[in-house]
């Protein structure tokens, strides 16, 4: 699976493609929301405004909106459980 994170004006949007399941993405999106993942830290939740994901498997793409950095996001996707 390839990821890439990119900053948009209203957040992070990060792009999954290759061997990805849009419902895997969407697993992760729960657990965040519902605080079953350690992946990140409270304060950058808090910062985190909205989850939203689309595209289809192979080609997944989740965008988060807040004043968010980069840096964070790439920092939580190395610590998910449900990519790695």
């Amino acid at each position: 699976m390839n990821k890439s994170v990119n900053l948009i004006n209203n957040g992070v949007k990060i792009s999954f493609s290759g061997e990805v399941k849009k419902q895997n993405i969407i697993t992760m999106v729960e657990n965040c929301s519902t605080g079953k993942c350690e992946c990140m830290s409270d304060e950058t939740k808090k910062k985190i405004q909205g989850m939203e994901v689309t595209g289809k498997d192979g080609n997944v793409e989740l965008n988060l909106c807040g004043d968010i950095s980069k840096e964070e996001i790439e920092k939580a996707l190395a610590n998910s459980k449900v990519l790695n």
